[in-house]
């Protein structure tokens, strides 16, 4: 196959425009001007814009450049088609723009049965921009392809019979449906085409012609043992099967069992021991409190154990919500950081972010720091994202909103409380390491904060992380930042082992 290369485009129909923003605008890339762009005088559907290709080609990647800013009529979901004729065009992509500066490039359906297919026209069909009820923006688009005739020719020729084929074959299945046989037959015999699947004209005849139920079922019976379902099969989405392990009433009033069981919460957390086959549960909030029991559950026999009802009388953690957990399996080792508490009840002497491990074999509890911020760690944070790097035994701590004292401000703080609505808690920690055998601290990366440029990773709350031991990165997607919901997705190496 050739080298794709630039296609040469012209505007050949649209819906409508709203002036000045004419169809033509669409041909340049000029991110830096507003008034560069297409734009629909309507958001009532159809709206379309379509491009002519300057000679017919395989048309493989479409290329969307946008406005130096995000804007409201950027399309969040579109269609395109195509074909050698405007009138009879296919769908070549069903998909959507982020909201953002960044252009961005998709591929094309461009082959069928592992034949290469050309174009001459593409239509852009906007379905729904990221303002509701905006009209629609397309600032530049950039088409690539094959337009070598040597190479185009041949697929045109191939294309024209396959086209005829299938509409013998839709023939052939309206004369059938009618009950015209004769018909059927002569237009088959004359055209030599096979309808279909010779089992499918098996199924017909046994279920449609001779309502025969009982050999239709054996007929299905061999197709599926021939495997003629498994790609249907697999395209299915997963449909999940939960099995409730313990019965609602149990957990919230353990007294009802016989083996003691944790009672309501949110904001704990849980990690796992797959060596072992054990869960351990820490704290949380029932409605009422912040908890600071433990707890771990054997998955083989499903039995949960108390470990601890009060982990602060040995030597462990405070009551606390919305903290992190993370388990090194080989030491045998539980890490929690963080915790959040109600801004009535923070001052400066319990603001401090300390940092516990739990020897589990040893049932003991070590305070590692009183207070993270005076090594070189984060500050005390909440709703943060933690893991560990189990060759390396490297924590990595990413993310989270900082607790400060109710009524202290620094300066910058207050300047930004007397010039926007956020509040205090709207300040984010950065991502931060933990070298567990040293025990030292090392800040990776600060939050960026209204300097952070368009693809910079900011920090967040509420996104997930994890770590890779093979590819050795973390991965951190999506999360919030005050008002905005993210769907980002990054991943940072780590280093080799």
């Amino acid at each position: 196959m050739n080298k794709s290369e630039k296609l040469g485009v012209t505007i050949w129909n649209y819906s409508s425009y709203s002036p000045p923003y004419e169809p033509d605008n669409i041909l340049q890339d000029k991110a830096h001007d507003q008034t560069s762009r297409w734009s629909s005088d309507s958001n009532v559907p159809p709206q379309f814009i379509t491009l002519k290709i300057e000679k017919p080609a395989i048309v493989q990647r479409i290329t969307f450049g946008k406005y130096e800013k995000s804007h409201v009529c950027n399309l969040k979901k579109f269609r395109i088609l195509g074909g050698m004729v405007e009138e009879k065009m296919i769908v070549l992509l069903e998909s959507g723009l982020k909201n953002d500066s960044r252009q961005e490039t998709f591929t094309l359906r461009h082959e069928v049965d592992g034949h290469c297919f050309p174009c001459r026209f593409l239509q852009i069909l906007p379905i729904q921009s990221w303002g509701p009820s905006f009209n629609f923006s397309i600032w530049y688009v950039e088409l690539n392809g094959i337009i070598d005739w040597n190479v185009v020719k041949p697929c045109l020729d191939w294309y024209s019979t396959y086209r005829e084929r299938l509409a013998v074959r839709l023939c052939l299945k309206h004369l059938r449906q009618l009950g015209c046989l004769d018909a059927f037959e002569a237009l088959k015999k004359k055209k030599n085409i096979r309808l279909e699947d010779p089992r499918l004209t098996e199924l017909h005849d046994v279920l449609v012609l001779r309502g025969d139920f009982v050999e239709t079922e054996r007929v299905l019976e061999r197709a599926m043992d021939d495997g003629l379902f498994g790609p249907f099969i697999s395209s299915q989405e997963y449909v999940p099967q939960w099995t409730r392990i313990a019965e609602q009433a149990e957990l919230n009033f353990p007294g009802i069992s016989d083996n003691p069981r944790p009672g309501m919460r949110g904001g704990h957390q849980m990690c796992i021991d797959a060596t072992t086959e054990t869960i351990y549960l820490f704290g949380g909030w029932d409605g009422a409190q912040d908890l600071n029991d433990l707890w771990s559950y054997y998955i083989p026999n499903g039995e949960w154990t108390l470990v601890s009802s009060n982990t602060t009388n040995e030597g462990g953690p405070t009551p606390r919500s919305c903290h992190k957990m993370c388990l090194d399996s080989e030491n045998r080792q539980i890490f929690v950081l963080g915790r959040y508490l109600d801004t009535q009840n923070r001052s400066p002497e319990n603001l401090k972010s300390d940092f516990y491990v739990y020897d589990i074999d040893n049932n003991q509890w070590t305070l590692i720091s009183e207070d993270t911020a005076l090594v070189g760690g984060p500050k005390l944070v909440f709703d943060h994202q933690m893991c560990l790097d189990p060759l390396k035994k490297i924590i990595y701590v990413f993310g989270g909103r900082i607790l400060t004292p109710s009524g202290t401000y620094t300066s910058t703080e207050a300047a930004m409380l007397n010039s926007t609505t956020y509040t205090i808690e709207h300040r984010f920690s950065g991502l931060y390491s933990y070298h567990v055998p040293t025990s030292t601290w090392k800040k990776l990366k600060d939050d960026p904060g209204q300097n952070a440029q368009a693809h910079e990773m900011k920090s967040r709350i509420g996104h997930s992380m994890l770590f890779h031991p093979t590819y050795r990165k973390l991965y951190i997607f999506a999360g919030q930042r005050h008002k905005e919901y993210m769907n980002d997705f990054f991943h940072i190496s780590c280093g080799h082992g």
